[in-house]
């Protein structure tokens, strides 16, 4: 068993402490163990970030994008490696892993192109012989929150575009797939990244929340997961100065139209659900068919979701990888059992996945429900796996209610061949992210994501949407005149 270093001031250290980290494939033999972080090793990782902070914020950009475009170039030269333990402590299948791994790379590119340019616009003013301008400016130590979904993507997302604008970071990984990270951290290391620039945290929540939320110098802290932990972050922060940036839950939904290609359909949508055993936060976990072609989607979905290939995701054959730890897929397991209760019928899987060597692991079968109603707990809450939801509904409003009637709204899609209804549901769905005959899942490292209701705050990722959470403005009036 591997045991990993964490990076902290620009040393990999270690402690006395190690949590086990395990592979959802088979539980029995732990895969590596990380450090476990003590609270004083938190308040130094912030000291650390507060002196980084004093170097990289005058840094010029060219050599942040230097920096970005160097670790960009020794993620891809490293992608079977780093591919290899996302799939190793996630489950995720390799193509899958193999797609993160470059994904990352990529968002270190984009920002290292936008670290080029200047942050601000130039403005009239009613004084004569003065011009005005605005610049932005990094903010300061930020705390970046990520989860074990995407432990790979997620904390590329978050920081490239807080670290190409001169902002240091404090990283807490998931504890349960931190291999990811600390492979994204040694990118940026060993392609220069200056001391105390990024920080990362590994330890048991529990024991380092209150260092980890409480300390003074943090601006800003963007997290990815729960509502509940989410919302308890926000209470937290209500009576002090600091940016939240929350990518919460989600309960997507596809809209099929009765004038839809329903083939291409049920593959997009089966797509959508199923990729990483649905433990996307963008994942389809809802779908919404006109009456009149109810039947002969189902039929067709559920002939896709069958041809799904369960197994680890080290067999390259597997189209349906684990779930990500035996307490996630327990959770999947009890949200079947209570749709069942409330009179859902399951048209395909609905169990655990025992099967062979399968029996070692967190595997479930990719489960259709039917018979659900608006009520029933499955249709509202998120279930993060491989389970899908399919009601009928008589016409386009409906559709666009059905959609619409959830506590979150982060994305949606509709199957039409027809443009006015495309342009329709663009305008009514409650949603962050549209997609039309497309999957729900699937936004480029360019365009602004981010959920509206209870999926998500004020602050949006990715793109240049993102430099309104990691920038501040200011506005600055220069008189040249006599």
């Amino acid at each position: 068993m591997r045991s990993l270093e964490t990076l902290s001031g620009g040393e990999w250290v270690a402690t006395g402490e190690w949590i086990e980290v395990q592979n959802p494939a088979d539980v029995r033999t732990p895969l590596a163990r990380i450090p476990a972080l003590a609270a004083k090793d938190v308040t130094r990782a912030y000291d650390h970030a507060e002196r980084g902070f004093a170097v990289w914020k005058r840094t010029s950009p060219f050599e942040r994008a230097r920096v970005f475009t160097e670790a960009a170039r020794l993620i891809r030269e490293r992608v079977d490696e780093i591919a290899a333990d996302v799939t190793a402590e996630n489950g995720k299948t390799g193509a899958e892993a193999r797609g993160e791994t470059l994904k990352a790379a990529d968002f270190l590119d984009y920002y290292a192109g936008l670290a080029r340019q200047g942050y601000g616009t130039l403005l009239h003013d009613a004084r004569p012989n003065t011009r005005v301008h605005t610049q932005r400016e990094p903010i300061g130590v930020i705390l970046v929150i990520s989860p074990w979904n995407d432990p790979l993507i997620t904390p590329a997302r978050k920081l490239a575009p807080l670290l190409a604008t001169g902002n240091a970071a404090v990283f807490k990984p998931a504890t349960e797939t931190p291999l990811s990270g600390l492979h994204f951290a040694r990118a940026l290391h060993d392609a220069g990244l200056p001391a105390g620039v990024l920080n990362v945290v590994t330890g048991r929540t529990a024991e380092i929340e209150e260092a980890l939320l409480d300390d003074p110098r943090i601006v800003g802290i963007t997290f990815t997961g729960s509502n509940e932990v989410g919302n308890r972050i926000r209470r937290r922060l209500a009576d002090r100065n600091v940016r939240f940036q929350g990518e919460l839950g989600g309960k997507n939904a596809s809209v099929v139209l009765k004038d839809a290609d329903l083939p291409f359909a049920a593959k997009t949508v089966v797509a959508a659900s199923f990729g990483q055993a649905g433990q996307r936060c963008t994942a389809t976990s809802r779908v919404v068919v006109e009456r009149p072609v109810y039947d002969e989607f189902t039929r067709l979905l559920v002939a896709e979701v069958e041809a799904l290939k369960v197994g680890p995701g080290s067999d390259p054959a597997t189209t349906l990888c684990p779930l990500s730890s035996p307490k996630q897929r327990d959770s999947v397991l009890a949200h079947l059992a209570g749709a069942v209760e409330q009179g859902a019928t399951v048209l395909t899987g609905g169990s655990a996945d025992t099967e062979g060597d399968r029996a070692h692991g967190c595997f479930v079968q990719p489960t259709v429900l039917a018979d659900v109603t608006a009520e029933t707990a499955i249709w509202r809450e998120e279930v993060f796996g491989p389970v899908l939801a399919v009601r009928a509904v008589d016409d386009f409003g409906q559709a666009v209610e059905a959609v619409n009637d959830s506590d979150f709204g982060l994305a949606a899609a509709v199957f039409t061949r027809d443009l006015a209804s495309a342009y329709r549901f663009a305008d009514e769905a409650e949603c962050g992210q549209i997609a039309v005959n497309a999957t729900t899942p699937g936004w480029d490292v360019h365009l602004p994501f981010g959920g509206f209701h209870d999926s998500g705050t004020g602050y949006k990722e990715q793109g240049d949407e993102v430099l309104r959470f990691s920038t501040r403005v200011k506005t600055v009036a220069i008189h040249f005149g006599a």
